[in-house]
């Protein structure tokens, strides 16, 4: 029973792999209508990107303008170069720990470098196709960083939406942070924790009684005109940024010297990993809404020439946003002309109403952050995980505990790591060395009065000096002592051994070697070693280690190798 190999001409292309899906779309035929649905969804998306922008640029440490920056020039090449339909591209809540954390350690300059540095990595990693690989990250690890992300976030907006006065400069780290907010807790601005929680109860009642409204552009402006007109002694964007500009300023490129890109190095594969894993899972989360596939790793280079272009002007890091891409789904959108348009909306907003910017709270942002922070929180699936079974459970709490506590990358890689060692475990509990009628166990073994085995047909069991054995499951490095283990006793006091290998899918190199070891020690023995039902690729693998005749013999199924036996038994005795 032999593997199918695919044939080369069914392998995609490198036009099919890297074809923006604007140009899918384009082909497929563009008329009014599609227009008239991708203009809707646009002007929707730009309505909820556009107090997100700013609120994650700010929580990120830097001006809110550099977040508008970003969702324009970054959600714009995005939606044209991307292999997906739907996707929307822009500042995400998931960067604001990374970014905060580079502006601190390197300025803006280093912010923006190694975010054009990401962007080519980013570029190189959808080249070299491996997006498939990125989407092999476990749930857990990913229901984990994003929960641990979103507590992060909130506790970084309780200064704004209490309004609290510390003495230095807020901690970066969670626990010193907490600590410091809670020394200053005696500073409450009552005006501005009146206009979060106003913010807040906005939001939630609009998403209750009315869910299509913009409920978060409503709460801003709201909070807004209240806070302006009744003068409320507190923070605004223009009394902490002066306001925002009224256009995009000129594309520039950041310091660059050896030195720089080396301090900077880590923070842009940081942002390169991240980047790859948010805009994979949103990509899959439209996929899943609209029936439709993206292309990943035509995704990726798409990521990778945003972040350059958001850096060249001033953005910062770019990725698929899932809920904004979500909402163009709902939306109605027909194709990535729609992400193009939400592009141009913000940049419209900031050539005609800026100076408006200026009167938003930030007490305001930090409770559309507030709500974002907690919307961000897979609670069901969360519990689900603590409930399902151990070995999830232990690196759902692994991840969320690093990325609140230590690191965000250190809790990816570490609950990755994790999450394959079990996977590992699992697998290789899952191989099995059988007989025809039941398994064969290390306690079977011991059982002098069958020896543990049990024959496959009647002719079997009339001839004592032949064993057939069956190993079903993948033969791999984390099943090849438990295997071998087997594989050293079952030749023993028999001349003929048959070890079946119809129910292996796959065989690395390790088992391969165990077997090698088997094959020479039957061969010491006196033992004649048939390997039957071998795909070409398990016998291609084996003979390369050495597994090849006259050590072995080779036949595609167990009846051939018995009635080779047979007939060399009748030509003995003849």
């Amino acid at each position: 029973m032999g593997s199918k190999a695919v044939p080369t001409s069914a392998q995609p292309t490198f036009a099919q792999l890297f074809t923006p899906k604007l140009v899918t779309v384009l082909r497929e035929g563009y008329g009014k209508a599609a227009f008239r649905r991708d203009l809707l969804a646009g002007l929707t998306v730009a309505i909820v990107a556009l107090p997100l922008s700013m609120a994650i640029a700010i929580a990120s440490g830097v001006s809110p303008d550099r977040g508008l920056f970003t969702a324009i020039i970054g959600g714009f090449i995005v939606s044209a170069l991307g292999g997906s339909r739907f996707q929307i591209g822009g500042p995400a809540g998931a960067f604001i720990v990374l970014v905060a954390a580079t502006v601190e350690r390197h300025g803006v300059d280093g912010l923006l470098l190694a975010t054009m540095m990401a962007g080519i990595f980013l570029i190189a990693i959808g080249f070299l196709r491996l997006g498939t690989y990125i989407k092999f990250i476990p749930y857990p690890v990913t229901v984990g960083f994003t929960a641990g992300i979103a507590v992060i976030i909130f506790a970084s907006q309780l200064k704004d939406l209490f309004g609290l006065t510390l003495t230095g400069k807020e901690p970066g780290a969670f626990v010193p942070r907490l600590i410091a907010l809670g020394e200053a807790a005696g500073t409450v601005n009552p005006a501005a924790a009146g206009v979060a929680l106003l913010t807040v109860l906005t939001i939630v009642a609009l998403k209750r009684w009315r869910p299509g409204w913009p409920g978060m552009l409503i709460a801003v402006a709201v909070a807004s005109v209240v806070g302006a007109t009744a003068q409320l002694p507190i923070e605004t964007i223009g009394t902490r940024f002066g306001g925002i500009p009224s256009s995009l300023q000129l594309p520039a490129l950041p310091g660059m010297s050896l030195a720089k890109m080396a301090d900077v190095l880590p923070d842009a594969v940081a942002f390169a990993l991240l980047g790859a894993i948010e805009s994979l899972l949103s990509a899959v989360v439209a996929d899943g809404m609209s029936g439709r596939r993206h292309r990943s790793n035509c995704e990726l280079v798409a990521q990778g020439v945003a972040n350059i272009g958001s850096a060249l002007f001033g953005g910062i890091c770019v990725t698929g946003t899932i809920a904004r891409t979500a909402t163009n789904v709902r939306a109605g959108a027909h194709g990535p002309v729609s992400g193009m348009l939400h592009a141009l909306f913000l940049l419209l907003f900031m050539l005609v109403a800026a100076p408006l910017a200026s009167y938003i709270p930030l007490a305001a942002l930090a409770g559309v952050l507030a709500i974002v922070s907690w919307n961000m929180v897979e609670k069901s699936a969360f519990a689900a995980l603590l409930r399902s079974s151990w070995g999830d459970a232990v690196v759902l709490l692994v991840t969320f505990g690093l990325v609140v506590f230590r690191d965000l990358t250190e809790g990816i890689v570490v609950g990755f790591l994790l999450g394959s060692v079990l996977f590992i475990h699992r697998m290789a509990t899952t191989i099995a060395v059988e007989t025809h009628a039941a398994p064969l166990v290390m306690e079977d073994m011991a059982d002098s009065s069958n020896g543990g085995r049990a024959a496959y047909d009647p002719g079997v069991a009339a001839d004592p000096d032949t064993v057939v054995y069956r190993i079903s499951g993948a033969f791999f490095f984390g099943a090849a002592s438990a295997v071998g283990t087997v594989l050293d006793r079952i030749a023993d006091h028999r001349r003929n051994f048959i070890l079946d290998c119809a129910a292996v899918p796959f065989l690395d190199s390790t088992a391969a070697n165990v077997i090698e070891g088997a094959a020479h020690k039957a061969r010491r023995a006196g033992v004649r070693l048939f390997i039957t039902g071998a795909s070409p690729e398990l016998r291609r693998m084996l003979m390369t280690h050495g597994v090849r005749p006259p050590l072995v013999r080779y036949k595609a199924a167990i009846s051939g190798a018995l009635q080779q036996i047979r007939d060399e038994a009748a030509q003995a005795t003849g």
